[in-house]
């Protein structure tokens, strides 16, 4: 499937969307949120996937708000226009699989909060990312304020936010904020090598954990500690967790089905 500002393909297993408005360093529009919140719920409720990747077309990941449309928008009209970026990274953070961001080039503003909205992020050694709202006196947008402080600690997401500076891809990976960091020319290759290990594991117990793991940021031990019994109860049904044991048990590597 396309659309003018996404393109859609499957293999395998795993689901890649990548923002495709190169000429605007894939900055966000209305067409392109509706359509990566609408792959990312029908992905969600579709067996046949079980990892999504978001990456972008041209130069770079994404630029986010689109700056030669700015200025030009109303109050209610920006309200409007959040409330649907909303959606967007809540639809992405309440999936039960697991969302890559495979980025290169830059991303900045909105862009960068929708990386750090997935669950692993991917990223060029050459690449930056900048929290770009204050060079628009603007605040941010798309969840940045709840996940960098939880990922860098409060001080360091203000010096991000408060100076608008470029971020090199190591240094987030020294914090801790990106899973790996690869050259330019291996991005791919490696987005397809964990994108496919993920497609291989047990995709019922890795969404479950998505959601602990997210819940753990704002629970009590008391509240983790129930909720990881009760879930366990439900995952020690599934077909993925005989298999797994079968597996150990015959000393051979597991075949998950994500049942």
């Amino acid at each position: 499937m396309e659309t003018s500002h996404l393109l859609v393909e499957q293999s395998g297993s795993v689901l890649w969307l990548t923002l495709n408005r190169p000429e605007r360093l894939n900055a966000f529009s209305p067409e392109m949120i509706a359509g990566l919140t609408d792959e990312i719920e029908r992905a969600a409720a579709d067996d046949a996937v079980r990892v999504i990747v978001l990456s972008g077309a041209g130069r770079a990941f994404c630029a986010g708000g689109d700056v030669k449309t700015m200025g030009q928008s109303s109050a209610p009209q920006a309200y409007e226009h959040i409330g649907r970026l909303n959606r967007l990274i809540l639809t992405m953070q309440r999936c039960e699989k697991p969302i890559m961001a495979a980025v290169h080039g830059f991303a900045a503003g909105a862009g960068f909060n929708l990386a750090l909205a997935c669950d692993l992020i991917l990223a060029a050694e050459d690449s930056q990312f900048i929290l770009s709202f204050a060079k628009v006196g603007l605040v941010s947008d798309g969840g940045g304020s709840y996940w960098l402080p939880r990922l860098v600690g409060p001080h360091l997401a203000k010096q991000f936010f408060f100076t608008a500076d470029p971020i090199p891809a190591r240094r987030l990976y020294e914090l801790g904020v990106l899973s790996e960091v690869v050259p330019a020319e291996k991005l791919r290759e490696a987005t397809e090598s964990l994108a496919s290990k993920l497609a291989c594991g047990p995709t019922k117990a890795i969404g479950k954990q998505k959601r602990l793991i997210e819940h753990a940021l704002t629970a009590t031990l008391e509240e983790i500690l129930e909720e990881e019994r009760l879930v366990q109860g439900l995952m020690v049904e599934t077909e993925d967790h005989r298999e797994g044991v079968a597996a150990f048990k015959e000393k051979r590597s597991p075949v998950f089905q994500g049942k």
